[in-house]
């Protein structure tokens, strides 16, 4: 037999099949998801960023994608992250070159964090546009999160984590869908300046009944004639009552007004509402107090249960009461009042030019640079902002029987009034920009639980005596003045009157309309 013959048996019999399954092996090898490692030498090119490796995975992309879909449901919009370039490219994704992949790896990674920030902090920055809000930015790091959601293949989840967790947000979001639920309405505004009570009769009537019933505060079955009757007196009191008007029954300018806002309004108000609270801090505290501006209302809350309740008289829309978070300090019983810059601009010296007494009146005493007493004798108009203006302690001050202190820029606090009969009327936005508590002795007593010693009838003693007296707070109470003019609470929408007038504005500037600081209602577009 020829060395030929030899060599040919033994590479038909042995040489041959280990060729066969050395071949069948790298054919196997090679049958994997061809989507994952398209274009792979592009992806992992040296230098190249680890963050976009985790996009060959089509399920991290379809997941992102579909949250995006989903950010209106946040208030978010879509289009600021680039969802449609997004879409076309995945539609697209098994033709495109490997410079086209990186390209949308990387558009991928920017919408990304872009997304994740805006839910972290908000689309704007609100110390941008409200140079007197004092907020804080959550503490947010994008390349870090975008990093874990890759490498562990969990965008969804990620994405969730980045959102508040505050239950008015998830409520607001709940009222979101339910207006987004309703059908689009075509009402003619109910253009009136009379006053409706149970038993009127009129063509408005009607108008009033078929608002009632599309916002469910009157039922579906209810007669629409042109009477006030029993069932529309309820309806009317339920809806006075969701917006924070006098539910009295009594259909006036407020009410109609109220009822005049369409769906698409109070979406837009929604929406501003939910920015609003992905600015505010994630960690209101275990125990903090809570004042909402439009509300007119403050929250003592412990361990998420509201422990007391009480009206509050905010600043005007001229004298803002500015938007804050702080930590109480300490509480000053039989306070002095120290007139501040606006109120002696605006009020004293006008006053005062008027009528000496306007400073006597008020048991104020002037104090010059060195904190001399200066009689008003000796004080003159020319200087008169030069002085430091003093109230004495006493049921006339106005500042009351006590003050609640705490950090702040903007020298505002909690405190008593001398005008307690300001908290019998339902708008209560008439202070120079401090807060005035109804009952605030109950409040301070309530800060004071661990003091055990200051008991009401200590507290008694101690303005008895007409002396300054300061307790320093031992236990954390954070204080948070905010300002929200929506949310959903028992199944109920919940509305309350723009006092400031900053929910057109939001939405131009969240919606990208904005231009100018002229703000109307008839410039807001719905996006």
């Amino acid at each position: 037999m020829s060395c030929l013959s030899i060599y040919n048996k033994v590479f038909m019999k042995l040489i041959l099949p280990v060729l066969f399954c050395f071949f069948l092996y790298i054919g196997c090898g090679n049958n994997t998801n061809t989507e994952i490692i398209a274009h792979k030498s592009t992806l992992h090119t040296p230098g190249q960023k680890t963050e976009l490796f985790g996009w060959e995975n089509p399920e991290n992309r379809r997941l992102f994608i579909e949250s995006i879909r989903n950010s209106e449901k946040e208030g978010l919009f879509p289009d600021d992250y680039s969802l449609k370039k997004l879409e076309k490219l995945e539609e697209s994704y098994s033709t495109l070159s490997e410079k086209e992949i990186e390209g949308y790896y990387k558009q991928l990674s920017s919408s990304f964090i872009k997304y994740t920030s805006n839910l972290a902090n908000g689309k704007l920055n609100p110390r941008e546009i409200y140079p007197d809000w004092e907020i804080k930015k959550n503490k947010f790091k994008g390349d870090s999160i975008l990093s874990t959601a890759l490498a562990k293949n969990k965008i969804d989840s990620v994405i969730e984590s980045c959102k508040p967790k505050h239950a008015i947000y998830a409520y607001l979001k709940k009222a979101l869908a339910v207006v987004n639920a309703l059908p689009d309405e075509n009402f003619t505004p109910i253009a009136t300046t009379d006053k409706f009570d149970f038993g009127d009769k009129g063509k408005n009537i009607v108008l009033i009944k078929k608002r009632l019933q599309y916002w469910d505060d009157l039922s579906k079955n209810d007669t629409l004639n042109e009477v006030y009757n029993e069932a529309m007196h309820d309806a009317v009191k339920k809806f006075q009552s969701r917006h924070g008007l006098e539910p009295d029954g009594v259909i006036g300018k407020g009410t109609i007004a109220a009822l005049n806002f369409t769906k698409t309004q109070r979406k837009q108000q929604i929406i501003d509402n939910l920015e609003r609270w992905r600015w505010f801090p994630r960690d209101l505290g275990i125990n903090h107090i809570v004042v909402n501006i439009p509300d007119f209302y403050l929250h003592a809350v412990q361990n998420t249960d509201t422990i007391k309740t009480h009206r509050v008289v905010v600043g005007t829309e001229k004298r803002k009461t500015p938007i804050l978070s702080s930590r109480i300090d300490n509480i000053v019983f039989n306070p002095t009042w120290t007139v501040p810059p606006t109120i002696l601009k605006e009020d004293l010296i006008p006053g005062t030019q008027k009528s000496r007494n306007y400073i006597t009146s008020r048991n104020i005493t002037i104090y010059n640079r060195k904190g001399e007493e200066v009689s008003l004798g000796n004080w003159s108009f020319s200087n008169a902002e030069n002085y430091r203006y003093v109230q004495s302690p006493g049921e006339d001050n106005a500042l009351g029987f006590v003050k609640i202190n705490f950090p702040n820029s903007h020298l505002v606090y909690l405190h008593d009034t001398n005008h307690r009969d300001y908290f019998v009327k339902n708008f209560r936005a008439l202070s120079s920009g401090c807060v005035r508590v109804e009952n605030p002795l109950n409040l301070a007593e309530y800060l004071l639980f661990s003091k055990k010693i200051y008991t009401p009838e200590k507290i008694d003693s101690i303005l008895f005596l007409k002396k300054t007296k300061t307790v320093k707070i031992e236990e954390e109470f954070d204080v948070h003045i905010l300002y929200f003019t929506a949310w959903y609470a028992k199944g109920q929408l919940q509305f309350r009157n723009d006092v400031y007038n900053y929910d057109p504005e939001l939405y131009l500037r969240l919606s990208n309309q904005f231009r100018s600081n002229l703000v109307t209602s008839a410039r807001v577009i719905n996006k």
